[in-house]
């Protein structure tokens, strides 16, 4: 008998990364009426969402023990290897039949890994990257990119359309990252386009107002080009989506088979960049593009 959102909404939740994305996400949970409870590396970024009704525990293994559908939202291949298998890991934990659900923007092979070692502790994996970042996250309007078992995805739809406008499955475990991958570089490519546009403007004393008036005004306009438009009008470089990560994301791409000339190049634009402006939001190429780095 399939899962319905009334069954869901008795599940209870366990989240693992309170960072930039997950604190917005899960009070999108909360919401929603879910219960959730939360465990989080650093304990001081975690006392404040524990005001808002969030459990905390003190090991991935903790929050195995005591929640139903675990959802991962971190950084990188490491982090997830290091929840999964780690002391106090959340296979550790010595229980069966939990459903694990990966957001992070991760590789495709680790959730390959981490789906076979669920498989063989008896859980259930599903890699679910989101595209969109903080404001997204916090009006719950991500696009949520899923890989695996049908079934499991239907079953933590109303979860996941929770947290965002749109939860799509691509197919079998991998296929969320690797379309996570694909977007991501195209979220480069634009990011460098509109730097290098605004880059111009000023090279050429043209009104950089005026300028983001045409290109929000015509074909070209889009929410991001709006949000990062006027990030760099207003000379906020303060990271949604940092310039550390796009670079991670971008090799992770380079990795799977990214060989085309435009993706090739923002790897190497935003890598240079990287080294002096890194913990910039990703608009924040633009500097490095002034001061010629």
């Amino acid at each position: 008998m399939a899962i319905t959102t009334r069954d869901m909404k008795s599940q209870k939740i366990g989240w693992i990364g309170l960072g930039t994305m997950g604190i917005p996400m899960v009070q999108s949970l909360l919401r929603a009426d879910y219960s959730v409870t939360a465990f989080n590396r650093s304990r001081a970024k975690a006392n404040a969402i524990q005001k808002e009704g969030v459990e905390l525990v003190d090991t991935p293994a903790a929050l195995m023990s005591n929640t139903d559908v675990v959802i991962i939202m971190v950084t990188d291949d490491q982090a997830i290897k290091d929840i999964f298998q780690g002391v106090n890991g959340l296979l550790s934990a010595g229980v069966s039949s939990k459903t694990i659900i990966n957001m992070s923007t991760v590789s495709p092979a680790i959730s390959i890994e981490m789906e076979a070692l669920c498989l063989a502790n008896g859980h259930r994996y599903l890699d679910a990257p989101v595209s969109g970042s903080v404001k997204q996250a916090t009006e719950a309007t991500l696009v949520i990119i899923a890989g695996g078992d049908q079934q499991v995805f239907e079953e933590v739809k109303p979860i996941l359309e929770s947290l965002g406008k749109l939860a799509i499955r691509f197919g079998a475990t991998g296929s969320g990252n690797k379309v996570k991958l694909i977007v991501n570089t195209f979220l480069a490519i634009q990011a460098q386009a509109l730097a290098e546009a605004m880059a111009f403007a000023e090279k050429l004393d043209v009104d950089q107002h005026e300028l983001m008036t045409v290109l929000n005004s015509g074909a070209l306009g889009s929410p991001f080009v709006k949000i990062k438009g006027e990030a760099i009008l207003a000379d906020n470089f303060k990271a949604a989506f940092s310039l550390n990560n796009i670079v991670k994301d971008l090799k992770l791409a380079s990795d799977i088979g990214l060989d085309f000339p435009l993706g090739t190049t923002a790897l190497h634009t935003f890598n240079s960049a990287a080294a002096t402006y890194g913990t910039e939001d990703i608009i924040g190429v633009i500097n490095a593009l002034r001061s010629g780095s």
